[in-house]
């Protein structure tokens, strides 16, 4: 079996081409299909790549980010946000599912604050390892929320807008801006749930002012001068820096990092896996 000029036997050369090819469907920037399918394409690239997930990682070098490697050639394009009011809504929206800002100043909590059980969620808005989170249990999270048997609370970071850009900053503080924007704060839930559906690539910047407003339309009745304003102006700039430093302070070394009752998951594969994260809540009594 002869080498090629790289020095790389043909059958290790085949493999190394299957690898690019998987690599290039988790980076290919998210579009506007259902979550389902997108969720099986980065569970079918992961499986190829056999790689784990871990978190974006909170490292200073220059290559830090998600522990997902990238082989673009070219600057991925921000896709394209949903249609604004009308037509389609977000998958909660059936549902008003409250949320409030806790005495702490930083931790947003969605659902009754009074449920039995805590979900604890670290993200960073511009992460696509909390993408694939959130899409793989956005949806039977949200079912105990209404149901009333768990509230999950959140804290959001903003480091990897250090590698260029500010999304994850503006984001932040445009879910903060649609937690004012009610009296019940369900803004903060749909909101959040577009967010991470149509989340830009990581490092295209992607969460743009006007994005996040093409987002927040998709909500009805968030948008608002008021609302806009606050996203446009930055108005909760304190609230984003408050956040980052309890997210430095928690220990988390990049995210997700998820907590149930609590109790630090420690599998961290588990948590991108619908059925075994709903055996995760059930092994906690969550079900």
């Amino acid at each position: 079996m002869k080498k090629n000029a790289a020095g790389i036997i043909g059958a290790e050369a085949a493999d190394e081409g299957a690898r690019t090819r998987a690599v290039r469907v988790i980076r290919t920037p998210p579009t506007p299909f259902p979550a389902r399918r997108r969720a099986a394409l980065v569970a079918t690239a992961v499986l190829a790549l056999a790689l784990p997930l871990a978190a974006c990682s909170t490292g200073t070098d220059p290559g830090y980010g998600s522990h997902l490697p990238d082989s673009r050639t070219s600057a991925p394009a921000t896709p394209s946000a949903p249609t604004a009011t009308g037509t389609g809504a977000p998958a909660d929206a059936g549902h008003a599912i409250p949320a409030r800002l806790e005495a702490d100043g930083t931790t947003i909590t969605v659902g009754d604050p009074s449920a039995a059980h805590t979900l604890t969620v670290f993200e960073d808005p511009r992460c696509p390892i909390c993408e694939q989170f959130e899409q793989a249990n956005a949806a039977q999270v949200q079912a105990l929320e209404v149901a009333g048997k768990i509230r999950v609370q959140y804290t959001f970071a903003s480091f990897l807008d250090q590698r260029g850009g500010g999304g994850s900053k503006r984001t932040v503080n445009a879910l903060r801006a649609a937690l004012d924007a009610s009296a019940d704060g369900s803004g903060f839930a749909a909101l959040h749930t577009l967010v991470y559906q149509y989340q830009p690539d990581e490092q295209t910047d992607g969460f743009t002012v006007d994005y996040l407003l093409q987002l927040a339309g998709r909500v009805p009745g968030l948008r608002s001068t008021t609302f806009d304003a606050a996203v446009r102006d930055q108005k909760y700039a304190s609230f984003v820096s408050a956040s980052e430093n309890a997210f430095d302070k928690s220990g988390a070394a990049g995210t997700p990092m998820v907590k149930i009752d609590g109790d630090k998951v420690s599998d961290d594969s588990g948590i991108f896996k619908t059925a075994d994260f709903k055996k995760m809540l059930a092994d906690h009594g969550v079900s």
